[in-house]
């Protein structure tokens, strides 16, 4: 059964204005987040995955438009004030970013850095919020909390830079956490740990999350969902194991056959020939159609809508009925 959305996108658009254009990122984007649900959030870079999460937040640069509604509990989120959104931040939507070592502060604390949201969105006093930052770490999986508190990010490991973005996430006790490629840069072992991490406190807190990746991999071991992006919108979503075994979006389906197999050695790849839409030219029909093995005529020149293709899930695909399985078309 598919929980209650506590976050529910609507037609977001999101654009840039530069010296060469308007650039459009995200394009008339749907998308819902269940209490308490992990949702995986796939596609090839610049697909908008990112720019999807800073707009939730309102955290994007000046020369960005943003159009859409996005309602968060209740309240939109698009239209509401500033002194609001300070609340939201943190508070109640908290966001890991991608490179720890540049989203925190090089000069302050680790513990300075955490006691930040601690004063922003607690009660605590000054050693109440010291107490809180050392439990924190410790929930994070960083030894001796205490005796590290005080030390800087350059003194700590990749991995442990990124526990220390996972605790400052958490310090406001959020009912969403957004996570933008938590795992980059960090090696096999380190990832698998991270992963673990966020799952196991995402259960235990009750917490929803939305994890961008582009990993298949990762999304098949951590999420109950998965949304798949391409050239700014969601071209399919469901439960992951239903979408993985059966996609009805042929991008979906071009995504799994270059994933490596396990099969015999010196086994070819079997890449998505072309390249994504330019984001700066306006796109006809079905973005995907030019790459597209499946593509008819239609396709080329009709948008095709988001709708429902089982109960459960939803595809943007005018020849989704054609697809095989993935197993039968490896």
């Amino acid at each position: 059964m598919t929980p209650a959305p506590i976050l529910t996108i609507s037609g977001l658009s999101v654009s840039f204005a530069t010296p060469h254009g308007i650039v459009r990122a995200v394009d008339g984007l749907d998308l819902a987040i269940g209490a308490g649900e992990v949702l995986g959030l796939v596609g090839e870079s610049g697909s908008g995955k990112s720019v999807t999460l800073r707009a939730v937040l309102r955290l994007l640069r000046r020369n960005a438009a943003i159009t859409g509604r996005i309602d968060w509990r209740g309240q939109e989120l698009l239209t509401a004030p500033e002194r609001r959104l300070r609340d939201v931040r943190g508070g109640e939507i908290a966001m890991i970013f991608q490179e720890p070592m540049t989203a925190l502060n090089p000069v302050l604390s680790i513990g300075l850095q955490i006691e930040e949201t601690l004063a922003a969105h607690t009660d605590l006093g000054a050693a109440g919020r010291r107490r809180r930052a050392i439990e924190l770490l410790s929930r994070v999986g960083i030894a001796s909390a205490a005796a590290r508190l005080d030390d800087y990010p350059h003194q700590f490991s990749g991995g442990m830079r990124q526990r220390v973005m996972i605790a400052i996430a958490l310090a406001g006790a959020p009912k969403l956490l957004l996570a933008d490629e938590p795992t980059t840069a960090l090696d096999v072992t380190i990832q698998d740990q991270i992963l673990k991490l966020l799952r196991e406190l995402a259960g235990d807190l009750g917490m929803a999350m939305v994890l961008v990746t582009h990993d298949l991999g990762i999304v098949a071991e951590t999420c109950d969902r998965v949304a798949v992006m391409y050239a700014g919108r969601i071209c399919e979503a469901g439960p992951v194991a239903s979408v993985f075994a059966a996609p009805r979006h042929a991008y979906t389906l071009a995504l799994l056959r270059s994933v490596p197999s396990g099969g015999p050695a010196r086994q070819p790849l079997d890449p998505i020939p072309g390249q994504p839409p330019r984001a700066d030219r306006p796109i006809v029909g079905c973005p995907f159609a030019p790459r597209c093995g499946f593509a008819t005529g239609a396709c080329r020149t009709t948008r095709p809508p988001l709708e429902a293709v089982t109960p459960d899930r939803v595809a943007a695909c005018f020849e989704a009925a054609r697809l095989p399985a993935w197993r039968e078309a490896a």
